[in-house]
């Protein structure tokens, strides 16, 4: 009825005439507010804080330095689903405030105050005594003996190193006729860049703590806020509202903890923690910058021998999400291109930089900006075009990961490259584009794409949803999965009003999540949202059906094997006639003097399975050399993610992702000060998220393989969409000029020095 269908969203009116409800908007003025001090060394102990003159100031309520922590309560922030095999806990290395500094920006003293201003007064009359020590800034040079230790229990700064070796690679290499293709790839840090920054409120009410949060996982904050004070967890509450976007930095626990325990300083009053965007961008999460070292042997036929890959990811000060995104562009690696000889050696290093954690696309971007610009240089290498060189060698159908179970169920990969070439001209342009000459010069690039669905088998999957009917036969849901902006709770109306028989405006959904009463489910990450909540919606959906038929036997003599709800209405199988409306079997079952009953169902689904999806990008470039300039002309970004449950939306995911590769290819990046590890462009001034003037018509095409794993034949599409374009990008640029360039973001300083090297300027 209404699963692959273009159906508004539901949250769409109160957004556009903003009666939409965000964190700050549930905020009392009473609140106090609460600012941060953040060390402005990069590496060192606090020795002292003098806070005698920030505290004359008026407004100022208390101020809580790192010294006031006296019971040391380490917890995890990362957003993964928690269990109870400890093995599959995350790194606990946090503390609320901490006076062993690990960053420049590390959280040391907080202000609670009446209003802004006196808390920013406040924090300017604050002064702090270190012990400094030196600090290091790159991954690789943090991994070296002598190195600053930044965290004692894990010797050169790396936090895990794993490695995937098959076949002989040694062996393999000494085939004769062998061409080598070598190349190092490096990724920026960025920042999400979410239009709300994070916010969260904390208050004591009846001996429970509530918190609202701007957050992705509710269920898990809950989690993380008893294991950061020490408190049992049925004694929180956590609220999410609407959220004005997360892409990944709000799947960490944030400062929830911290504003927890700033309420209980100051006796349970309610507290308000808005963090400034300047320090969003380096006291939140960044995306993990990435060098990789590629090498391959390949056969004049355009095969693979064998293949090596190091990967070093950089990891900031603190654990978070770990070597979880190393580790998995680390699996894409051996199955994008399978090949019987392959080394692989994954790196997540501790250095004295912003946090890394989860980022939309989870560590995937970086992996293809690496293996797709390296395959070019091999397709190069042998002379082949690249578009056959990938064909050659991609993932072939039925190709199944040992680990995962996953399965290639269809010719993916040649589908979504059929497309995206007819839709952009890819023949007729390579050929216009070559052996060009002059200062301007055009060109054409392709890249593909992996990536997985969902957790599981490396975490825990599961999902639960409530139904409710109302006294009109109208539906309420509820569910664990966050609506952040992207239109889940629309995906999941349909769906459920697919399974129940009814229209889908009397689907209720209930956004805005609350550890109380929402059943639990580990909210929005991992493009896992349609996937695994269909699972849940569909089997309480059916068992929700199953109890109001077995009624309905009741009252039309039918037995519940012969009845069905379609329209909202019970109608007999064999002939389709109405025999009642699902609100007058409602109304009667709740108001009835023989049998009154309360139709209601709530199951828990947890997932063992996975799925891939694929695609990829083609685009179109102008550069101009002498400007060093990248000018995106044409961009096809195409999706194999199942079946679309809105196509619309799923067009508005592959746009927005489209737009953050973008600038991750051109423009983005946090830029450190290597004398002090200070941000030096932490604001939206001068750091250079790529705009509407940036970007061309962005097309989002799709190829619907359904997938036979799903419970409506959905997969992933939230994040795919940022993980094949910047790569697109460089390979057309190297069409262009010959150059190739292999540091993201391609800005006009990377541009003269890779131009300058090959002498075109």
């Amino acid at each position: 009825m209404y699963v692959g269908k273009n159906m508004p969203r539901v949250d769409a009116y109160d957004k556009v005439t903003g009666r939409t409800k965000y964190t700050d908007d549930f905020c009392d003025k009473e609140a106090y507010v609460a600012r941060i001090v953040h060390a402005t060394i990069a590496h060192g102990k606090v020795a002292a804080i003098d806070t005698s003159e920030a505290e004359k100031i008026p407004g100022v309520i208390k101020i809580c330095t790192c010294f006031d922590v006296t019971e040391k309560h380490y917890f995890p922030t990362a957003g993964h689903p928690w269990c109870t095999e400890p093995s599959h806990q995350d790194v606990a290395d946090r503390l609320v405030l901490t006076d062993e500094v690990r960053f420049y920006g590390d959280d040391i003293a907080a202000v609670i105050a009446e209003d802004d201003v006196s808390a920013a007064q406040a924090i300017r009359k604050i002064k702090v005594e270190y012990e400094e020590y030196p600090f290091v800034l790159d991954v690789q040079e943090a991994m070296k003996d002598g190195a600053p230790q930044i965290h004692k229990e894990y010797p050169n700064n790396i936090l895990k190193h794993t490695q995937r070796y098959q076949g002989n690679y040694e062996e393999a290499i000494k085939e004769e006729g062998l061409i080598k293709v070598e190349g190092w790839y490096d990724t920026p840090v960025v920042q999400h860049c979410h239009i709300e920054n994070f916010i969260c409120t904390a208050k004591m009410e009846n001996g429970r703590l509530t918190v609202v949060s701007s957050t992705q996982i509710p269920h898990i904050v809950r989690r993380g806020i008893g294991q950061a004070l020490g408190m049992d967890w049925g004694k929180i509450r956590v609220i999410k509202p609407y959220i004005g976007g997360g892409f990944g930095n709000k799947q960490d626990i944030l400062y929830e903890p911290l504003c927890a325990w700033l309420c209980l300083q100051v006796g349970g009053h309610l507290v308000k923690l808005d963090v400034p965007r300047e320090e969003t961008f380096y006291c939140n999460r960044t995306r993990h910058a990435i060098r990789s070292h590629i090498i391959s042997w390949v056969r004049k036929d355009g095969t693979f021998a064998a293949r090596k890959l190091e990967a070093f990811s950089d990891q900031g000060a603190y654990a978070s999400h770990g070597h979880s995104i190393a580790a998995k562009g680390a699996n894409c690696f051996h199955q994008l291109y399978p090949c019987e000889n392959v080394e692989v050696d994954a790196y997540t290093v501790f250095t004295n930089k912003a946090v890394a954690g989860a980022m939309r696309g989870y560590g995937i971007p970086q992996a293809m900006w690496a293996v797709e610009s390296h395959t070019d240089e091999v397709a190069k290498a042998i002379g082949m075009d690249p578009v056959e060189f990938r064909r050659k060698n991609l993932m072939p159908k039925g190709y199944i990961d040992p680990f995962s179970k996953n399965e290639l169920y269809d010719d993916t990969f040649n589908q979504c490259l059929d497309k995206a070439i007819e839709s952009i001209g890819w023949n007729e342009k390579v050929k216009k584009y070559q052996n060009q000459t002059g200062p301007i010069r055009k060109g054409i690039g392709v890249a593909v794409f992996w990536y997985n669905t969902a957790v599981w088998p490396i975490s825990l999957e599961s999902s639960s949803c409530r139904m409710v009917m109302n006294q009109d036969g109208s539906i309420q849901v509820q569910l664990g999965e966050t609506e952040i902006g992207q239109g889940a709770d629309t995906a999941f109306a349909a769906m459920a009003a697919d399974v129940l028989g009814i229209k889908m405006d009397e689907v209720h959904i209930i956004s805005c999540q609350d550890t109380d009463i929402t059943p639990f489910g580990t909210g929005a990450y991992a493009s896992r949202q349609t996937y695994t909540a269909g699972f849940s919606i569909r089997q309480t959906g059916l068992a929700l059906k199953e109890r109001i038929l077995k009624y309905a036997y009741e009252l039309t003599r039918m037995p519940a094997y012969k009845l069905d709800i379609v329209n909202s209405n019970i109608v007999r199988v064999s002939d389709g006639r109405v025999l009642m409306s699902l609100k007058e079997l409602a109304t009667e079952a709740l108001y009835s003097l023989t049998h009154s009953e309360h139709f209601h169902a709530e199951t828990t689904a947890q997932i063992k399975s996975n799925a891939y999806s694929f695609g990829c990008t083609i685009a179109e470039v102008e550069v101009d050399i002498p400007a060093c300039k990248v000018q995106l002309i044409d961009i096809v970004n195409v999706h194999d993610c199942g079946r679309l449950i809105n196509p619309a939306l799923a067009e508005a995911q592959v746009h927005g992702g489209m737009s953050m590769a973008i600038g991750y290819g051109l423009s983005e990046q946090l830029i450190f000060d290597e004398k002090t590890g200070r941000p030096l462009n932490n604001n939206l001034l001068d750091y250079k998220i790529s705009t509407f003037m940036d970007h061309p018509r962005l097309k989002g095409l799709f190829v619907e393989n359904e997938e036979p794993t799903s419970a409506f034949g959905t997969k992933s599409l939230g994040e795919p969409p940022t993980c094949s374009v910047a790569p697109a990008i460089r390979n057309a640029v190297y069409q262009a000029t010959g150059v190739f360039i292999n540091e993201a973001p391609m800005t006009p300083h990377i541009l003269f020095k890779y131009f300058k090297e090959k002498g075109l300027i």
